[in-house]
């Protein structure tokens, strides 16, 4: 019968004939016996082929099916050998590039070799596993799944992370963000989601850019900034504690304790723009009342912590044109951050502003041409609501879970200032 490696290794089947497909992965040749290690989607298996012509004539990451019987063996990885009967060459590799250069440049070159490692291997099937619990999470919790346009006609975060392109006759841009058409659909709606590529023009050379990303956006009517935050928290927790649960093999394969995720419990500490200031400044940080806070802020900021936090309140002027201003506040937005340690702001969220007038003069303060938005501007002439939502990068989550290198590692092919190919 046909099983996969995972059931192999389960002990139920000791002792019985079973036939696996995969690839190899590793191989050693002695003079009468090849022992070959298979993987495939669900793990490893050793597997001792005796006197097998077409065993000896495999190579590495050459396909194949082979029959067995399952034996314990201590000494084999996961505890069980198969010991070939029959062993059948699908596909025979060339002589395989991945060998000594395990540089990070030479494994973005061969990307599409590099995702068959178990690393890779652990890491995607992590991910989707966050894009299930994510469904999973919204969807018991009543929010209806939204798919947002690509091509977009103007800029949400700012113009200078803008992709143009030629659109027909016409110019376009590649989305920042679904939130602007996210709005729209609030109102009939009223609480929505999506799970969704964003590009950003973005220059930076750090662990946690890339230019296309998957974004986990989510916005919600008559809600406010507290609302969206307890969202926020409730979701991270959840998604950490799954997998901590669910993905325990894999975790352990990446060599990540999987208590630092189950530790995360909500609510999340909170703190904000102007305490955040204070706590920079005493640790000597070149940084004013006023100033965004780059990656080294949050990052020392992160530090303080340990798990997940918000900083909350920051000064407008640093903050996107569609963020609600606190009535008894004027200088500050209603908006938060979530920050973890290392990788910094992972999700951008808060109240935006729901009154006509004060959109159109927000948007004159950003040099912002209101007839550009004219749809947008309706929002709030035909029924207006209080309203907030919130954006969360995958792959920066992912890259703070899995204790990863690079953000690069958390996407299967990553894209870059520098990046387009594979």
């Amino acid at each position: 019968m046909f099983v996969t490696i995972e059931e192999a290794l389960s002990g139920k089947l000791k002792g019985k004939e079973v036939t696996l497909k995969g690839w190899i992965y590793r191989k050693r040749e002695q003079k009468e016996i090849d022992f070959i290690i298979l993987r495939d989607s669900t793990g490893l298996i050793q597997m001792a082929a005796k006197n097998n012509s077409e065993a000896r004539r495999s190579t590495i990451e050459s396909s194949i099916e082979t029959t067995g019987i399952v034996k314990e063996d201590a000494r084999a990885p996961g505890g069980y050998e198969i010991q070939v009967k029959d062993f059948r060459i699908i596909g025979l590799a060339e002589t395989y590039p991945i060998g000594k250069d395990l540089s990070e440049e030479f494994l973005r070159d061969v990307r599409h070799l590099w995702l068959r490692s178990p690393k890779m291997t652990a890491i995607m099937n992590i991910r989707s596993n966050v894009i299930k619990l994510v469904n999973d999470w919204f969807l018991s919790h009543n929010y209806k799944q939204v798919s947002p346009p690509m091509f977009v006609s103007g800029a949400c975060e700012g113009g200078s992370t803008l992709f143009e392109l030629k659109y027909f006759d016409k110019k376009a841009f590649l989305t920042q963000s679904w939130q602007l058409y996210a709005e729209a659909m609030i109102y009939s709606l009223e609480k929505i989601y999506t799970i969704a590529p964003s590009f950003r023009a973005e220059k930076s050379r750090t662990i946690r850019h890339l230019t296309e990303y998957w974004h986990i956006e989510c916005e919600q009517a008559f809600a406010d900034m507290e609302d969206i935050m307890k969202v926020e928290e409730q979701l991270v927790s959840h998604i950490c504690q799954s997998v901590a649960q669910q993905n325990r093999k894999e975790l352990e394969t990446l060599k990540v304790d999987y208590k630092k995720l189950a530790s995360v419990y909500a609510p999340f500490e909170r703190i904000t723009y102007d305490e955040a200031i204070d706590l920079l400044q005493g640790k000597r940080l070149n940084i004013k009342w006023g100033d965004d806070l780059g990656y080294d802020e949050e990052k020392t900021l992160a530090e303080e912590f340990g798990k997940p936090f918000f900083v909350y309140a920051y000064p407008k002027k640093i903050k996107a044109f569609y963020c609600k201003i606190y009535p008894d506040k004027p200088k500050l937005a209603m908006s938060a951050d979530m920050l973890v340690p290392r990788i910094g702001e992972i999700s951008t969220g808060g109240s935006r502003v729901d009154e006509k007038n004060e959109l159109i003069q927000r948007m004159r303060e950003f040099d912002l041409d209101p007839k550009d938005y004219e749809w947008y501007v309706d929002l709030r002439r035909f029924g207006t609501v209080p309203h907030a939502g919130f954006g969360l990068g995958l792959e920066r989550l992912l890259t703070w879970m899995l204790n990863l290198n690079s953000i690069f590692d958390a996407i299967p092919f990553p894209r870059t200032m520098a990046r387009i190919y594979p």
